[in-house]
């Protein structure tokens, strides 16, 4: 597929922080000072974890919703992944306190969600048109070389060998009852660190079984923060990280953990 010359922007792991994301597009100038789209042909994607541990996950998950539906007006595009946190809310409404079996958690989804920073606000708030919206998001995405995904982890391949497959497999977990799946769903896409001792040389390096199965040259990742996972002190979060001999960027920049919104031109 020909790559376009719009510029291509990541961000991740909003987390809730709905003021430090419009600022962060509107310094890049993608928005202007009433967050709509100003951003032209610029194509945005956001890797995931819009809800949860922040103030207003809700008023995220608005704001990335109006400004897919009005970029394409100026030529933009703007496109969301799947997060663990999204899927643990889902798991939190759809299930709430019942017992999970195989599962030795108090208060089961809900108790989960909770203690992993899940906000009692976006739960009451969340609608049928957010559940909707969530329950149609791609967990995987190729695009002008880039393999984006929300957590850094080569489980996403337990789900399908093509980006197609995985996306209707992910799509069938979130619509399925069964709550065992739903829990190893969950276990699957809060996997982490799977990249951080990858060696192009092992034929069994993740990096390359990543990129080689769902294309794509660098993969591309939020979820393990550059705080806490990578040891950045929040001060010093300016840039992503590249690792694993240059293949790998990481762009969770902690916003939560006192870092910042990463912002990533790719291109």
């Amino acid at each position: 597929m020909p790559r376009s010359d719009a510029p291509l922007y990541a961000a991740a792991d909003v987390h809730g922080h709905r003021s430090e994301l419009r600022d962060a597009l509107r310094e890049a100038g993608l928005v202007d000072r009433s967050g709509g789209w100003s951003g032209g042909n610029a194509r945005l994607w956001l890797l995931g974890d819009y809800v949860d541990r922040g103030p207003d996950g809700i008023g995220v998950i608005d704001d990335v919703r109006q400004l897919a539906a009005s970029a394409p007006a100026a030529g933009g595009t703007v496109r969301a992944l799947l997060g663990n946190h999204e899927v643990q809310l889902l798991a939190a409404h759809r299930f709430g306190e019942a017992p999970v079996a195989g599962w030795d958690e108090p208060g089961g989804f809900r108790g989960g969600w909770a203690r992993f920073g899940g906000r009692a606000d976006d739960l009451r708030r969340l609608t049928p048109q957010h559940v909707a919206w969530i329950t149609s998001l791609p967990a995987v995405a190729v695009v002008d070389g880039y393999l984006l995904v929300h957590s850094d982890t080569a489980r996403y391949l337990e789900l399908g060998s093509s980006v197609a497959a995985i996306n209707a497999a992910v799509t069938a977990a979130l619509t399925c009852s069964d709550s065992a799946r739903w829990l190893a769903f969950c276990g699957r896409m809060s996997d982490r660190g799977a990249f951080r001792d990858a060696d192009p040389a092992r034929p069994d390096d993740p990096v390359s079984t990543m990129l080689r199965t769902l294309g794509g040259e660098l993969l591309v990742h939020g979820h393990s923060t550059l705080t806490k996972h990578f040891g950045v002190a929040p001060p010093d979060v300016r840039e992503p990280l590249w690792y694993a001999g240059g293949r790998v960027v990481a762009i969770d920049g902690g916003v939560y953990e006192g870092g910042r919104i990463l912002l990533t031109r790719l291109c």
